[in-house]
């Protein structure tokens, strides 16, 4: 005979009552025998009627059924990867990948989980209340989440996709803001003071305007290689249809570049030893005490490129143009984050507010006096 009961987790508030208490969402478990086969095992299900049929099925039948061995959390995550590498992903999506990834096997190791489908919607909810990670943080970290519950429901590992139901958070999406001409005025002054020798400085001045007049973000500047400018334009990236898109770049920040001197002649900031992420992670530590210098404390290298594309936009430049300098796969990305600079859209707005007022202006002149005055402000003699 046969004896299904759930067998409460460590985080189970049930924990103590034993077999008895069944009314949690922890496994189930079934313990017996069937034609003299002892079969204490998982039935890998929380629901309390899909296990009844397992078990009467196993009992009619005179045996159990040995299903496939469920997925341990480690080898879906391995079986992503490896995946992913095959997609070609980028490394730096990679690196967001195992980071998740490690947080989410330490967790499930603390909460006695090994297998994926042991991992409910109960169980992602908590994992997500251990984040540090707020805002825009949160909502990508919550898209790759999605993504790899949805890789293993495709792969038929687990029955459903609990990660779909996890609601995302609250985003307070700040204004995109480039730097005014005054702060870049106060930038470029503050490389002349920026301590750590006069290469650094040079260098730091070079980058800094390369961030200015290409658009780049800091990862593709800072690891830019010197075959890419040829006669003084950019190689910002080759499109999908194979046409080069490139940028000209004006003769002073040319210069800067080829006086700008590191350990590796093939790169203009990187030594080409290493990870880019650790070049990455010392030049903005160099920038960040450059900001401090110039009194900008919210300054970022991004905001180079937010002033790259509403110099652009304020001149007059196509928003789709626009778009192909960022390298936006879709132009409604570049307008999300740069709609309040786009000049056309600013003088359409200017345009109709102006033919209100007109409009309001003739009929004023074109009503008789008695009627613009109202029952309240009447003359009473």
């Amino acid at each position: 005979m046969l004896t299904i009961y759930r067998r409460h987790q460590k985080h189970c508030e049930h924990r103590g009552e034993g077999r008895s208490y069944r009314r949690c969402r922890c496994i189930i478990w079934v313990d017996g025998s069937v034609a003299g086969v002892e079969v204490p095992k998982s039935l890998r299900t929380r629901d309390w009627q899909k296990a009844q049929g397992i078990v009467r099925q196993w009992e009619a039948e005179g045996q159990h059924v040995e299903e496939a061995q469920p997925i341990i959390v480690k080898e879906g995550c391995d079986k992503f990867m490896a995946d992913a590498e095959a997609r070609g992903l980028r490394e730096p999506t990679l690196y967001k990948y195992r980071l998740l990834f490690r947080q989410l096997q330490a967790f499930a190791a603390g909460e006695g989980i090994k297998c994926l489908c042991e991992c409910d919607l109960d169980f992602l909810r908590r994992f997500r209340g251990t984040w540090p990670n707020r805002n825009i943080a949160a909502r990508k970290k919550l898209e790759a989440l999605r993504a790899f519950f949805r890789f293993c429901w495709e792969s038929e590992w687990i029955p459903n996709n609990p990660a779909i139901k996890l609601k995302p958070p609250k985003i307070t999406d700040p204004p995109t803001m480039p730097f005014s001409p005054e702060e870049v005025t106060q930038i470029l002054a503050a490389c002349n003071q920026y301590r750590g020798g006069r290469a650094n400085a040079q260098r730091l001045r070079a980058l800094v305007q390369l961030l200015r007049f290409s658009g780049l973000r800091i990862r593709d500047a800072v690891t830019l290689h010197r075959d890419r400018i040829v006669n003084g334009k950019l190689l910002l990236y080759t499109a999908k249809t194979g046409t080069p898109v490139h940028i000209p770049l004006p003769d002073f920040v040319v210069h800067e570049l080829e006086m700008s001197r590191g350990t590796n002649p093939q790169f203009y900031f990187w030594s080409g030893e290493g990870k880019p992420k650790s070049c990455v992670g010392d030049w903005q530590r160099s920038l960040k005490k450059l900001f401090r210098l110039a009194g900008i404390p919210d300054g970022h290298a991004h905001r180079f490129r937010h002033t790259f594309a509403s110099n652009l936009l304020l001149a007059g430049v196509p928003l789709d143009r626009v778009a192909t300098l960022l390298g936006h796969t879709n132009s409604k990305i570049t307008e999300k984050h740069y709609a309040p600079w786009i000049r056309a859209r600013q003088e359409q707005l200017e345009a109709d507010v102006r033919k209100v007022w007109d409009q309001l202006t003739e009929l004023s002149v074109e009503l008789p006096a008695s009627r613009l005055v109202g029952p309240h402000n009447s003359r009473v003699n």
